[in-house]
């Protein structure tokens, strides 16, 4: 049955956590082992090892136009992130060109071995970690070759967060992009996870970085509070898209049962929210996030939008309220979009969702990064166009 996505009423309580909002420059969390707010509350599994977790750990073995190639994360992948960074399991992977030659990736919430034996086996939470990669040859995997790290083995946490539950839960990724030779990533601060698809965020804002993602500085300016009347509650996750000069902005609410809504702005504006300009289905307005209106209906989850040579289009990528995983396409970022051409049908990957299309497949085999929660790690895909 479809799940309506609603407003939780915390959030007309407080929505925002304005202390939250200015932070230091990110910085990694001490190793710990309270997995608490990213699997009690999220619905994830109890760890991502194979077999303990009730996984072979093999990939998906799909019918059609799509398969998977290979894990990029966890104790399997031919990555050894493991051993090289202590990511044991992780999920998302937005990935966008640094402008230097490198695919920049980033993960939400992450897990590790643990450091502490009256933890168990998984520990060492952090909220989003990043993988570099120069791989132009995805036909067979994705080779990471580094990662930000605050010890020897170590991916650290490149956004910080508050890790407590009802005030600030985790910071996790949404969009990333580069303008100008700067780095940046759209985030949501969590304020606590709901049911299966729901959770309420504080406000999504944006962090940039000027050394290839080695450190990052939250951009206040940028913040957009998840208040009601305001239209920002719409903008709680995004999808960066370059084109003529503007970066765009596909946002979405907090959760995975919201239409998606598009902003622009000027590329040097990136971080000034009230720069921005909001599609109302027939103009740009400015300064005004409360007249957007849908470019995407239906239920729109971990929206990934770029443009592909091969079709003369941009393309959009997301699961939908019924588990599946589509593609749509359009001539113009406004629209009108195409009907969801269904790229994986529901159950045939139980739990699959996000689906991150890398900046560099420009052919007719469109690769992209999904995530399973049983086996909660990350592999690449491919479907042909």
């Amino acid at each position: 049955m479809k799940q309506s996505w609603r407003f939780p009423v915390v959030a007309l309580a407080c929505a925002f956590v304005p202390t939250a909002v200015v932070t230091s420059t990110a910085h990694a969390s001490p190793w710990g082992c309270n997995l608490t707010a990213i699997f009690d509350q999220s619905g994830g599994p109890t760890n991502p090892i194979p077999w303990i977790n009730g996984t072979d750990g093999n990939l998906p073995e799909l019918q059609g136009r799509t398969s998977a190639v290979e894990y990029i994360t966890g104790a399997l992948s031919p990555n050894q992130t493991v051993e090289r960074f202590n990511v044991l399991g992780t999920d998302l992977g937005i990935m966008w060109d640094n402008g230097a030659g490198q695919v920049l990736t980033v993960f939400g919430d992450t897990v590790g071995l643990s450091s502490n034996p009256a933890c168990g086996v998984v520990g060492d939470w952090r909220s989003n970690v990043l993988f570099r990669s120069a791989d132009g040859n995805l036909s067979d995997g994705m080779s990471i070759d580094s990662s930000p790290v605050d010890r020897p083995n170590r991916s650290r946490e490149i956004i910080d967060s508050l890790k407590v539950t009802g005030v600030e839960t985790s910071s996790i990724p949404t969009s990333g992009i580069e303008v100008g030779g700067v780095q940046y990533v759209n985030y949501m601060s969590v304020r606590s996870w709901g049911g299966s698809g729901e959770w309420v965020t504080n406000f999504s804002q944006i962090a940039s970085s000027r050394d290839n993602g080695e450190t990052w500085q939250v951009e206040p300016a940028s913040a957009r509070p998840n208040l009601p009347l305001t239209g920002n509650a719409n903008f709680q996750m995004g999808s960066f898209v370059k084109d003529g000069g503007y970066v765009y902005n596909f946002g979405t609410p907090s959760g995975r049962f919201g239409e998606a809504r598009l902003s622009r702005v000027k590329e040097a504006s990136i971080v000034d929210v009230a720069a921005y300009e909001y599609w109302d289905g027939k103009a740009w307005v400015p300064n005004n996030p409360d007249v957007a209106t849908p470019v995407l209906d239906g239920d729109v989850s971990e929206l990934s939008v770029q443009y592909n040579n091969y079709l003369g289009k941009f393309v959009a990528m997301y699961s939908n309220e019924w588990g599946a995983l589509v593609l749509r396409t359009a001539d113009q970022l406004t629209g009108p979009w195409s009907a969801p051409d269904v790229v994986i049908e529901p159950g045939a990957v139980p739990g699959l969702y996000g689906a991150y299309m890398h900046p560099w497949s420009q052919g007719q085999d469109l690769y992209f990064l999904a995530t399973t929660w049983s086996d909660y790690n990350v592999m690449l895909m491919k479907t042909t166009l």
